[in-house]
């Protein structure tokens, strides 16, 4: 259905027809306004069968996909993000991306620039920003009750054959490509991007990937680490360290349900438990749905987006632009040192 002045029915279309895009079809039904209409994919047999299996429009042009679409969501391999939103916003369109968003933050920087010029919306697709559960995590975090934050900790691994795309891909897969995002949101969100130093160690498999990946951020008065692995196993947490207590989220932390706050004495504890429904993308679909709404009718006022300052009707809490150019900076940086690129 075509849209009318910014209002009503959105048709949406996905770039890509791998897993993540399968997951985001019956999760976009829980977004007001959103009708997922088309897929691209250049391989036409590919976006074929994906649309066969979910009722949607195929299409192997690019050109074509832009015009049957209004919003745009791109699923497709890490590399390719970019290229893609630079395509979508060149034909006007709000695009919802995966993450990583860029893999280097002068492409982030641009991407969200042009966006800004162009009065659309560009968002980084990570769920766990926007689930309740960790939104209340960072509630609890800033509110004090644990005093100053010295340390966060989080870690996500899990276990790939190995001959799975993120094992095999030797120029973009591996442990921190794949999961870094995840590691990072907690640590960017809570202490900013104003780190001093960031140093990367990892394991590597035979083919040089990496299956295991720590990265140590130095900043004022705080430490943080990120720790993620798709060939060892770990127990998974998020641990957020002040100077009168710690909040801590044991694994799927990135899920988040449940979570703790722990003081000095150890009979002092607090328990909270947020909903995490279905994958958790309706979250991330309806803060972006909600953002396209305040900027559309800002556009009909005459005003701009304002998009380099707004999270989403989060609370703050959701991902800025300054956010995932820092995750896209941090991201470069280790394919810089790590990748020899």
């Amino acid at each position: 259905m075509q849209r009318e002045q910014g209002k009503g029915i959105r048709r949406t279309g996905v770039i890509g027809t791998g897993r993540i895009a399968g997951r985001f079809m019956p999760e976009a039904g829980f977004a007001d306004g959103i009708h997922v209409q088309a897929v691209y994919n250049p391989h036409l047999e590919s976006a074929g069968r994906f649309a066969a299996r979910w009722g949607l429009e195929a299409c192997g042009d690019l050109a074509d996909f832009f015009r049957r679409v209004d919003l745009v969501y791109v699923a497709s391999p890490h590399e390719t993000h970019a290229a893609y939103i630079k395509a979508a916003l060149d034909y006007g369109k709000h695009v919802l991306c995966e993450k990583p968003l860029a893999l280097k933050g002068e492409q982030a920087k641009e991407l969200f620039a042009y966006a800004e010029r162009q009065n659309l919306v560009l968002f980084e697709g990570i769920k766990t920003a926007y689930c309740p559960g960790f939104q209340k995590m960072l509630e609890i975090a800033r509110s004090g009750s644990i005093g100053t934050i010295r340390y966060v900790e989080a870690c996500f691994t899990k276990l790939e054959s190995g001959d799975s795309r993120e094992l095999t891909d030797r120029m973009y897969g591996g442990s921190f490509t794949e999961l870094g995002s995840y590691c990072l949101l907690p640590i960017i969100k809570l202490l900013g991007n104003g780190f001093e130093d960031v140093r990367f160690e990892s394991i590597r498999g035979e083919n040089g990937l990496d299956v295991f990946t720590k990265a140590s951020f130095r900043y004022p008065g705080a430490l943080a680490s990120a720790i993620c692995g798709l060939g060892v196993k770990a127990e998974g947490r998020l641990m957020v360290s002040g100077t009168k207590g710690y909040a801590v989220a044991e694994a799927p932390w990135w899920k988040t349900t449940d979570m703790e706050v722990h003081y000095e004495n150890p009979l002092e504890v607090e328990k909270y438990s947020e909903p995490f429904l279905g994958d958790g993308l309706r979250y991330e679909i309806r803060a972006f749905a909600d953002r396209v709404n305040r900027v559309e009718d800002r556009a009909r006022g005459g005003q701009k987006a304002r998009d380099s300052r707004e999270s989403g009707d989060t609370g703050g809490f959701g991902l800025r632009p300054e956010d995932s150019i820092a995750l896209a900076e941090i991201m470069g940086k280790f394919m810089e040192t790590e990748r020899l690129i």
